[in-house]
């Protein structure tokens, strides 16, 4: 049985740098899937990106836990109505449905939410993080404790090391957060975004791939086989 192997940047939308980070690592790196916060700040940019990139495939990052609005996740009717008011803008902004399903900082597997996203899930015909149609692999992150760097756990022997250790025979995704820092980026995840660039976009990751007989593809080549 193959390994199929999906790398999905999260936060797409969010701002310029990071739009533009996700971009070189499709073109230049091993990025093959993004996740689209559709009220970021700089979503039209994103949106015109992926029309450069077709072969991105682009999924729904929703966010629910935002400052002042967040979403009572043990409240199934409140994450319904804000996961269809997020899908409606998601299809108009890029005239298509997602290709998969996902949240900023994981809500979307707490409380009710869980159940709610495997349904919208399976209506859509998408994978949803988490469900378990995709094994999912989060190690590849240089921050594991609250701002505290440690620029080891997104290094090319790290992601190496995950591309032998963690990759099963099926479908893995393994997420990532590439970022160019700008003063737009209001996050304490900064510098270890362009750790990860660096590390995307280096051609040792892609011979490792290839090394190991891994199939690099996105979440649309995995709806494709399953439908």
């Amino acid at each position: 049985m193959t390994q199929h192997l999906i790398i999905n940047a999260d936060d797409f939308g969010a701002t310029d740098g990071i739009n533009r980070a996700i971009a070189d690592c499709h073109r230049a790196g091993v990025v093959t899937s993004a996740s689209l916060m559709v009220e970021g700040r700089a979503v039209e940019q994103a949106v015109a990106l992926s029309a450069e990139v077709p072969d991105l495939a682009v999924g729904l990052h929703w966010v629910g836990d935002s400052p002042g609005a967040g979403v009572d996740t043990a409240d199934p009717a409140a994450v319904a109505d804000e996961l269809g008011r997020q899908l409606t803008l998601f299809q108009r902004l890029l005239g298509r449905p997602p290709t998969h399903l996902d949240s900023h900082h994981h809500v979307h597997r707490v409380g009710a939410a869980a159940a709610v996203f495997d349904e919208a899930g399976q209506t859509l015909a998408v994978p949803v993080r988490g469900d378990g149609s995709v094994h999912f692999v989060g190690g590849f992150y240089g921050q594991w404790q609250w701002k505290v760097t440690d620029l080891a756990h997104v290094s090319v022997a790290a992601l190496q090391a995950i591309l032998r250790d963690e990759v099963p025979e099926g479908w893995t995704e393994i997420s990532c957060h590439p970022g160019y820092v700008s003063d737009e980026l209001d996050s304490a995840y900064r510098i270890e975004r362009e750790a990860e660039v660096r590390t995307l976009t280096d051609p040792a990751i892609a011979r490792t791939i290839a090394e190991l007989g891994i199939d690099l593809a996105s979440f649309a080549d995995f709806n494709a086989q399953r439908s």
